[in-house]
């Protein structure tokens, strides 16, 4: 058996937990209310890295992981879904956690936020939704025909048994990912030689592929409008102004939410679909001064 390299990350020391035979990664760190970051598709607690420090010194417990599947946690061949990281993510919160949380998420980890705000409101202090996805994947009704045709292609070609291996070598291979980061950062600066790393270091794990095959195959989840009348702690929506995946205009619907819910909605200009890591001062501050003031 091959012994997979722990990724190394300045400041953040990880820790491993055993849930239904498999080994997540999570890391923990600072004293105060809990915090629990959730990172986004493809991600690791290793995107965190420029939030952890300042929320830990401010007065926060701060808690991540690595979601079953990605970063430095196990890669079993299962069905993935939405269902599956909440009910990880719930356990984590029994086992380690134990108070009211303030659940912080980007991108996929946003939307299951919003699913642990709704099921378990009792464990849930606040949201903080950063570039919130609107579903795993996107429902085949939301994509223009050609684009429908396109990715229902690819989707075809990455889960095949001979083709797929050799299609996601090639979109793993690390000047791809740079190319992909150019595209969805509006800050290119923040596109470093240590964020490339930690994306491709878990994608040479064996099981990566099939992991990123059943991803993209699954369910896409609840609707973020589906959640909604669940939720009952206060929110903090930020948006990447220039994020080509889950554009400005789809937080419309969490503005309109704000009309009967206590919701504080920020936009960030110049920057795309990831802003904790591209405007982690911006992001810090905000998130600093919204939990101190709604939590």
């Amino acid at each position: 058996m091959t012994v997979q390299p722990i990724l190394q990350i300045p400041s953040i020391e990880k820790q491993f937990w055993h849930w239904r035979n498999h080994r997540i990664a999570y890391t923990v760190s600072g004293e105060g209310a809990p915090l629990l970051l959730i990172h986004g598709f493809g991600a690791s607690i290793g995107h965190w890295r420029k939030n952890i420090p300042a929320l830990s010194e401010a007065g926060y417990r701060v808690y991540a992981l690595d979601l079953l599947g990605f970063g430095d946690s196990d890669k079993p061949l299962l069905d993935y879904t939405m269902e599956l990281w909440r009910d990880s993510i719930a356990d984590f919160w029994t086992e380690f956690v134990g108070q009211p949380t303030v659940f912080v998420g980007n991108s996929i980890g946003a939307l299951l936020a919003l699913m642990l705000a709704a099921d378990f409101p009792e464990r849930t202090a606040g949201l903080v939704l950063l570039n919130c996805a609107g579903g795993l994947n996107h429902r085949p009704e939301e994509l223009n025909f050609p684009l429908r045709v396109v990715m229902g292609t690819f989707t075809k070609l990455v889960s095949s048994r001979w083709f797929g291996p050799f299609l996601f070598d090639r979109v793993r291979q690390p000047h791809r990912l740079r190319g992909t980061l150019y595209q969805v950062y509006g800050n290119r600066e923040a596109v470093t030689e240590e964020l490339i790393e930690m994306l491709y270091t878990p994608s040479c794990h064996p099981g990566a592929q099939q992991v990123f095959a059943s991803i993209l195959t699954a369910p896409p989840g609840p609707k973020p409008s589906e959640l909604f009348p669940k939720v009952q702690c206060p929110v903090l929506v930020l948006w990447g102004e220039d994020d080509p995946w889950t554009p400005v205009k789809g937080a419309r619907i969490f503005q309109e939410w704000g009309q009967h819910h206590p919701v504080t909605f920020h936009s960030i200009a110049e920057t795309g679909h990831c802003p904790h890591d591209e405007r982690p001062e911006i992001v810090n501050s905000i998130v600093l001064d919204w939990v101190q003031n709604h939590s």
